[in-house]
């Protein structure tokens, strides 16, 4: 009879974590293991365009090989993320025989640590292991979800949650699949919306961005499918077209699908080239907007968009082009003459020639400015300056996407 597992609550803040591989599945474990504060290890002859992103962000350790049995120096805990048994089982050997905890994804039966099912409701972590059966856990997880976030009704009682755009279908009754466009917001899972996290958890693939909270993907149930659409600034991407075929080729595979972008999918997401290349393909979409980073990375950083005496309206551009180039939409002279608030997304590489032509467009040099690096994260950074100088303030502060710029007098409104 084999006995039951011992729950333990592991405090791994600074601590060596190493993790195998660099594919699927660390793409969904890494997130939780930066959350708790981790020292991430990384070992991985490839990683997916999202890891890689977190590596150049600083934030975990990568060594580009195979394992060796000197990568657990130091270690307190493994997760091996591969598929391939052997490798899995050399891993998980050496770390045996150093009495290290071993998560396996390939084996939990042979693991001597498993990964429970996680929900997290402000400071409380709810962790439910299903006796080794990963649907049944994910299954108590989310009802015990569902508790935590749940409004009484007036009377006091807990309302029936009617469900009207859940998919029907070939797993679990479906018939035909769909696709669910779904807004995950600036940076922080629970800012997701309630309707949003709900379509996260129906889902049998997930195609994710580079800036959706990672910790919404360790959520996932473990049959899910996960697609790296990442598309890292100026660094490995997919093409659009690949991302609108795989969405189409899933749904009418009969998947419900979910298409997971950071902010929210219309504000310069694609999201309307990914629904129109829905539509003509006959796939039903489901839109879910997002909270968008142009309005709630400055909130986070204290920086009203709008503020009454201040300013009356605020103006979103894309700053992926510069402003000298042939094919930039934004009209950076018009928009010198604006008094309002101007925010600025995907503009950081091209920051010195955005600010330069506001200037020589008459926008004073001195107007107040700010960038705001991982709004709403726990890396979340600010960084004050004016208009003339930002640009060069930022390239000194090393500050590094994803961040919102935000140009007016709305920067210091409400400093005391």
């Amino acid at each position: 009879m084999t006995s039951n597992p011992y729950p333990l609550g592991l405090r791994l803040d600074g601590r060596r974590v190493v993790v195998v591989g660099g594919g699927a599945v660390a793409t969904r474990r890494v997130p939780a293991l930066l959350d708790a504060g981790a020292d991430v290890l990384l070992v991985a002859p490839e990683l997916t365009p999202a890891l890689r992103a977190r590596v150049d962000a600083g934030r975990l350790h990568w060594v580009p090989r195979r394992f060796v049995p000197e990568d657990l120096d130091g270690a307190w805990l493994v997760q091996v993320a591969i598929d391939d048994p052997m490798a899995a089982a050399s891993v998980s050997a050496v770390a045996a025989e150093r009495r290290i905890f071993c998560v396996r994804a390939d084996d939990r039966t042979a693991a001597t640590a498993w990964t429970p099912a996680v929900t997290r409701h402000g400071p409380v972590t709810v962790a439910v292991l299903g006796g080794g059966d990963p649907r049944r856990a994910m299954t108590v997880r989310d009802a015990i979800r569902d508790l935590l976030a749940v409004r009484l009704a007036p009377d006091g009682t807990v309302p029936t949650q009617s469900r009207p755009d859940a998919p029907t279908g070939a797993t679990g009754g479906r018939q035909t699949g769909r696709v669910a466009l779904v807004g995950a917001g600036p940076g922080d899972p629970e800012l997701i919306t309630v309707r949003g996290w709900r379509l996260l958890t129906e889902a049998d693939v997930v195609v994710a961005d580079r800036l959706v909270p990672g910790l919404l993907l360790d959520e996932l149930r473990p049959d899910v499918e996960l697609v790296d659409a990442s598309k890292i600034p100026y660094g490995p991407s997919r093409a659009q077209e690949e991302i609108n075929q795989i969405l189409v080729d899933r749904a009418l595979a009969g998947a419900f699908v979910v298409r997971l972008k950071g902010g929210d999918p219309y504000v310069f997401g694609r999201g309307g080239e990914e629904l129109l290349a829905c539509a003509e393909a006959g796939v039903p979409v489901t839109v879910v907007p997002g909270v968008t980073s142009s309005i709630a990375a400055p909130a986070a950083a204290g920086i009203p968009v709008t503020h009454r005496g201040v300013a009356h309206e605020f103006t979103v551009v894309s700053g992926h082009l510069a402003p000298d180039s042939p094919a930039s939409l934004v009209r950076w002279d018009a928009l010198a003459g604006l008094r309002g608030t101007l925010v600025i997304l995907m503009g950081l590489k091209n920051l010195a020639a955005i600010t330069a032509t506001l200037i020589a467009h008459g926008r004073s040099p001195q107007t107040p400015a700010a960038v705001v690096q991982e709004a709403t994260t726990g890396a979340q950074r600010v960084l004050r300056s004016t208009l003339d100088a930002v640009a060069a303030d930022a390239l000194a502060a090393d500050i590094r996407p994803p961040a919102i710029v935000v140009v007016g007098d709305v920067v210091g409104a409400l400093d005391a």
